[in-house]
C-alpha cells in the first residue's frame, strides 16, 4: 500500500512563507502545507476561473486556522478538523497553520501552475 509522510514527501515546493511537501499516490496529490505568515491566496489565483482555487480538497488541519471564501459564503476550520472545501474558493490561513490536504492531482496541477505564473510576474515587476 503506497504512503507518505511530512519527512518522506518527494516533491517540495518552499515559496518563502508557504511550504508545501507532497507526492503523488494513484492520481491524487497529498500536500503537508505549513504558513509561516498570514496568507490571502486571492492574488495569487489571478487567470484562473472566477479568481479562485478550480480544485476541490479533502484535508485535515493539524495546526492554527484556514478558512476557505466562496462567493457567497467562508468556512472556517481549526485545529483538529476535517474539511471537504469545494471548487470556486479562496483559501486564507493564519501564521503558524499546517494541514494536511488530499486533492485530485490533475486539477491540483493546474492551479499550481497558475500560482507558479502569478509568482513569477509578481517577481518580475
Amino acid at each position: 500500500m503506497p504512503k507518505v509522510s511530512k519527512e518522506s514527501a518527494a516533491q517540495l515546493s518552499d515559496h518563502g512563507p508557504v511550504v508545501d511537501r507532497h507526492e503523488e499516490i494513484d492520481g491524487y496529490s497529498v500536500n503537508f502545507v505549513s504558513f509561516a505568515e498570514d496568507i490571502d491566496a486571492t492574488h495569487l489565483l489571478t487567470g484562473l476561473p472566477g479568481e479562485a482555487c478550480t480544485c476541490p480538497h479533502w484535508g485535515y488541519v493539524l495546526k492554527g486556522i484556514v478558512t476557505f471564501r466562496f462567493p457567497d459564503h467562508e468556512e472556517t476550520f481549526e485545529e483538529g478538523d476535517a474539511f471537504y472545501v469545494a471548487r470556486g474558493h479562496v483559501p486564507r490561513a493564519v501564521a503558524g497553520t499546517e494541514l494536511l490536504q488530499f486533492s485530485p492531482a490533475a486539477e491540483y496541477h493546474v492551479v499550481e501552475a497558475a500560482i507558479r505564473r502569478t509568482l513569477q510576474e509578481m517577481g518580475s515587476r
